[in-house]
């Protein structure tokens, strides 16, 4: 219910009027049964734009730290994902993300949609990055089509760690189902997995119009965050260099010059 209100009362009819979302290929959508809406991932405002868009509810899997965070806000922000239907998911990986997986299977049995963003975290830099293939692993236990579903310059409304939007017309660009019943069942085939995880990127990318790169952007993440503590750690160092120079430069003054430095201070 909450779902819904948000949707058609508080927060769409505002969003709307605002950002005058464009949506391409809203028939591909299926009126009723399962599938998978896989997107690109540009920013945290996909997962309004989209359900936005969409007729029908969408259910996303959310990273667990908007389930545990301490404080009000952290009790207001877990009961508002909770409260509209969204997953927790341990992006970390193995057995924690398979758990994720599973209840989003419970979401395709019971007919419904289950957004997905198969790169896996938000792009650091606007470019479509290589797939995960939990997608294609729940798309071939619950025999269901892939929709792929391109965001267009979400990025440039909201901007990673920007509060407030950017008054920018964005867009949703839908593609054609892919489906693959002749593997339906066959998840533990790695093969299989990839080639569809990739056919799933590659269509995005065409829908996108984005540039490719064959790499996890987790990955890129990481060695961007650990270049930005080295170069933190040089500047420090450089720091503390300069301050043991002007400590040994004082030690050199003479008592006249040190009572002059004072004076200078």
């Amino acid at each position: 219910m909450l779902y819904w209100i948000l949707k058609h009362l508080v927060v769409g009819p505002p969003v709307r009027l605002v950002f005058r979302p464009r949506v391409e290929g809203l028939h591909h959508i299926p009126a009723e049964g399962p599938a998978i809406l896989a997107s690109n991932h540009l920013s945290f405002s996909d997962s309004i734009f989209l359900p936005l868009v969409v007729s029908r509810r969408i259910t996303f899997p959310a990273k667990a730290e908007y389930f545990t965070g301490p404080g009000v806000k952290g009790w207001m922000t877990k009961q508002f994902f909770s409260l509209t239907g969204q997953i927790p998911i341990d992006r970390a990986g193995g057995s924690a993300s398979m758990a994720a997986l599973e209840k989003g299977l419970e979401v395709l049995r019971e007919g419904e949609l289950f957004g997905i963003y198969p790169e896996g975290t938000r792009s650091p830099d606007g470019r479509l990055y290589r797939g995960k293939t939990g997608m294609a692993r729940l798309a071939l236990e619950a025999d269901v089509p892939i929709i792929p579903c391109a965001m267009i310059d979400t990025d440039k409304a909201q901007p990673t760690g920007q509060k407030i939007p950017n008054i920018v017309r964005v867009g949703v660009r839908i593609g054609p189902p892919l489906a693959y019943p002749e593997h339906a069942g066959q998840t533990d085939r790695h093969e299989v997995l990839r080639q569809i995880t990739d056919d799933v990127m590659r269509e995005l990318q065409r829908l996108s119009g984005q540039e490719y790169v064959d790499e996890y952007a987790a990955t890129v993440k990481e060695r961007l965050a650990s270049r930005a503590r080295s170069g933190l750690e040089h500047a420090k160092e450089g720091l503390h260099h300069a301050r043991e120079g002007i400590d040994n430069a004082r030690d050199r003054l003479t008592p006249r010059q040190k009572g002059s430095d004072r004076e200078l201070r």
